[in-house]
């Protein structure tokens, strides 16, 4: 999974400050499924990976109050976020991982077609081959992330 995030929030999840993600739509994630940190502007790169532990999707109220002190936001920032959504989703991160250097969106999209997701999108093997392709510094953590999925 490709996750878009603010550069704060990439930088929590990888020091393991942040250990829950929010999103306003229900994600359907297996527990261990890998996850690519886009950080958005102005960072504009792949910053490192982490791996889903668990997914809980009900309402706004109920995924805050389950996870409140582990979303690195403040209450009101959560329900400006969660303004009119009738579904929320907190994903539990683990196994958080830098990158060594950061695999910028032109290198991304030097190395193919490549474009960053408003939340979040599955990716194929293919995408991550891209990604390795992109950012040889990378290579290392996406094959500790992705347990092989990536070529050496």
């Amino acid at each position: 999974m490709l996750l878009s995030v603010h550069p704060r929030f990439a930088t929590a999840i990888l020091a393991g400050s942040k250990t829950v993600e929010v999103r306003r739509q229900r994600v359907a994630a297996p527990p261990g499924t890998p996850v690519l940190l886009y950080a958005t502007a102005p960072t504009m790169a792949l910053v490192g990976a982490a791996r889903i532990a668990s997914v809980h999707v009900a309402s706004p109220k109920e995924v805050w109050s389950a996870h409140r002190t582990q979303t690195g936001i403040t209450r009101r920032e959560y329900d400006a976020y969660m303004s009119g959504a009738t579904q929320a989703s907190g994903l539990t991160l683990e196994d958080p991982v830098s990158f060594d250097e950061p695999v910028t969106l032109g290198a991304l999209r030097a190395a193919g077609t490549f474009h960053p997701p408003q939340s979040y999108r599955y990716m194929k093997s293919t995408d991550l081959r891209q990604v390795a392709t992109a950012g040889p510094g990378a290579s290392t953590a996406l094959r500790k992330v992705l347990g092989g999925l990536v070529p050496a």
